[in-house]
């Protein structure tokens, strides 16, 4: 009754419109408060300095930065331009360019409305000029910017294993399997919607069509930084925070070599990664707060013995969770989805016997399906914000289908779970 009363309080407090992590940190300090009186509060001093003190989330502010030089500098712009030729003579032309240059994007990005963002401005309304659908338009990019979360390095998942301690290189490799599937099927259903309805796609035009030389001189250096932060976490060679210094760095040559580089630009990259990086750690510092509170309780032990007495099978937990963070996605932002709700989760998943990396994906996943949840589904307010012409009742009936390949995909992956941990189990370390 104490927990329901705490997550119906913190329901409340979002519902009328205050701030998630102002919200969280009111609840857990009321939830201490009730468990121990005020003389728990003495507490918040050890577990703030516990929250803070952690090697493993000085990664976000190196990942931040590596992306918004990427995006102040205008490099995402020419990665658009550069895959346009390349893969726009497909059927489903500059469609597929959406959600491929999402996927690299995402691969250095970080963040799901970061990618969108970066993408979208450039591509939505060339789209329109050339004719294109524009709820398939936005749909597909809608789709691509969720990657962002999904394809390491991501955010989201530095976040999942502070609260779980698990290994962050091995929930980076765990995610590009599922993540290269998930581009898969994205191409696959416009292929084979645009192969059905051509109208859809009517322009074989492509963006500043300049010749494969010119389009792979815009694309190589992106594959080129994905290898090399990638590769130094795969091969053992860096940690997660070196690699996300070593992809900052090589972000501020690619934008040297592309004269794309000025103090300007270092300064608006600094400032936003500030920003941003300030935002997501408060956010894990007042749900570490909820987390000691929820620890104290035990609720996610008496949750974990309910659920066993309940009788519930794994699948049937696996589908329960699945429905819970797509309500959940309906007024809730990713990173605060897994900021609270892990700490109440996680005691549950020895109980089943399910491998907390894989675990991690699977609940990604589930959170990038809430970004496409209306009425707060994220990722669809960046992309309408992108394109003036665009309606948000565009961006979810376009959103619709790529919402139905992901839930496809949460079930090849209950089916199939060697697809998340093939490559983590192949790690040298």
């Amino acid at each position: 009754m104490e927990a329901i009363l705490v997550i119906g309080l913190l329901i409340g407090l979002i519902l009328g419109g205050l701030w998630v992590h102002i919200a969280v940190g009111i609840s857990a300090l009321f939830y201490i408060v009730m468990l121990q009186g005020f003389g728990g509060l003495k507490s918040l001093g050890l577990v703030s300095w516990g929250a803070a003190d952690s090697y493993t989330l000085s990664a976000i502010p190196l990942f931040v930065l590596m992306a918004e030089i990427l995006l102040c500098s205008g490099l995402s712009s020419r990665l658009f331009t550069g895959l346009a030729p390349i893969v726009g003579r497909l059927p489903g032309g500059l469609f597929h360019t959406n959600v491929i240059g999402c996927g690299i994007f995402a691969a250095v990005s970080g963040g799901s409305a970061s990618t969108a963002a970066a993408i979208g401005t450039v591509a939505l309304p060339e789209l329109g000029r050339l004719g294109y659908d524009k709820r398939l338009a936005a749909g597909s990019l809608a789709a691509g910017g969720t990657l962002g979360i999904l394809i390491p390095p991501s955010i989201t998942m530095i976040v999942y294993a502070t609260f779980t301690e698990t290994s962050i290189p091995k929930l980076f490799m765990a995610g590009v399997l599922p993540g290269i599937l998930l581009i898969g099927l994205y191409l696959s259903y416009i292929f084979i919607r645009v192969k059905i309805n051509p109208a859809l796609a009517p322009s074989s035009e492509t963006i500043e069509d300049k010749g494969l030389i010119s389009s792979l001189f815009n694309v190589f250096p992106f594959v080129l930084l994905i290898g090399v932060v990638m590769g130094s976490i795969y091969g053992g060679i860096a940690t997660p925070t070196e690699a996300g210094a070593i992809g900052a760095v090589g972000a501020m040559i690619i934008a040297g070599v592309f004269r794309s580089i000025n103090l300007g630009v270092v300064q608006k990259s600094l400032h936003r990664t500030l920003v941003m990086s300030g935002n997501i750690l408060f956010i894990v510092f007042v749900s570490m707060l909820f987390a000691y509170a929820t620890a104290l309780s035990g609720f996610g032990e008496t949750l974990a013995v309910w659920l066993k007495e309940a009788g519930l099978s794994k699948i049937e937990f696996l589908l329960a969770a699945l429905v819970f963070y797509a309500v959940l996605g309906c007024f809730m932002e990713g990173l605060g989805m897994i900021a609270i709700t892990v700490p109440i989760i996680y005691p549950t998943l020895a109980a089943y016997g399910i491998d907390p990396i894989w675990f991690g994906i699977y609940m990604v996943i589930l959170v990038e399906l809430g970004q496409l949840t209306p009425p707060l589904g994220v990722i669809l307010f960046v992309v309408a914000s992108t394109w003036h012409k665009l309606k948000i009742e565009d961006v979810v009936m376009g959103t619709l289908p790529f919402f139905i390949l992901i839930v496809l995909l949460i079930f090849i992956l209950i089916r199939f779970p060697e697809l998340a941990l093939w490559l983590p189990n192949k790690m040298l370390s």
